[in-house]
């Protein structure tokens, strides 16, 4: 299936520690570029998820936020360590038996003193498997968005090969009459301005002027040219620099017939052929 490089996808969905929010997006790019736009929490993770997206993703500038908005109640909970305050009430009458006149310890103070306050365990495992779980959803609906778009820019691909087949049938079916306008124009203007020919000398020249405005390998060439874009845009994974390739090729034949043009149907034929060529190759700049 072609696909395509301008895609975008979002999901969400709620966990303990709040709400988790990932989107993706891309656009065109010659080869793959990523950034990732993490919460916190997931930044020892960006490698692991900038392989999962590698995996599924081979060209474009691919943007992946995750955003985590934490609930009020699921907040990291602080916890008073009672023993470590019964400690210090210990230490603190020992310490006033030796100084009676010592000032008491203060509420902050003991809350400052180490280990007295403990901050809960974070449960990055199961946050780290909400997001795994969240990402494949999130890839799927990219995938599944980036194939309805290059399925749409396919369509409009084979359209243009299509028009281009027309216009090089058209042109070949006009071959002999072509020719023959050719050699009857060259015929008369020799006769013009010569009073004596030599009959052989004539018909050299006659071939090897023919053989310079001749477009038959030129016709050919773009009609199997054209052939290999159809049978790309059939092929799974990336096709897209290929086809860039194809569309140098398809524009460098037009360009020669356009060059051999001995007749008004050729430059015709060769100008419609530039353009359906220029619309296909912005059409591929979109394909991965």
């Amino acid at each position: 299936m072609t696909m395509s490089m301008t895609a975008f996808a979002r999901g969400e969905v709620d966990i303990p520690q709040g709400k988790l929010t990932m989107e993706m997006r891309s656009v065109n790019n010659r080869f793959l570029d990523m950034n990732l736009r993490l919460a916190d929490p997931l930044r020892r993770h960006e490698a692991n998820l900038r392989e999962r997206v590698q995996q599924q993703i081979k060209r474009g500038r691919v943007e992946l936020s995750v955003r985590l908005d934490a609930n009020s109640a699921a907040g990291d909970e602080l916890r008073v360590n009672t023993a470590r305050i019964e400690q210090l009430a210990k230490l603190q009458r020992q310490v006033r038996k030796v100084l009676p006149k010592s000032k008491r310890l203060k509420v902050h103070e003991i809350l400052g003193w180490p280990g007295v306050v403990d901050e809960a365990p974070r449960d990055d495992e199961a946050l780290v498997t909400a997001v795994d779980g969240l990402l494949d959803t999130v890839i799927e609906r990219f995938v599944d968005d980036r194939g309805r778009e290059g399925q749409r820019l396919a369509e409009t691909i084979s359209q243009r090969v299509e028009a281009c087949r027309n216009e090089v049938e058209r042109l070949k079916t006009g071959i002999p009459a072509i020719k023959a306008h050719v050699r009857e124009r060259l015929e008369s203007r020799i006769n013009e301005i010569l009073d004596k020919v030599d009959n052989e000398r004539i018909e050299q020249e006659l071939i090897l002027l023919l053989g310079k405005s001749d477009i038959d390998e030129e016709i050919d060439r773009l009609i199997i040219h054209l052939d290999e874009v159809q049978s790309i845009l059939g092929q799974s994974g990336p096709i897209g620099r290929r086809l860039d390739f194809l569309m140098q090729e398809l524009n460098r034949e037009a360009n020669t017939l356009g060059s051999k043009a001995a007749h008004m149907s050729v430059t015709s034929a060769s100008t419609e052929l530039k353009v359906l060529i220029e619309q296909m190759r912005e059409q591929v700049q979109n394909i991965e």
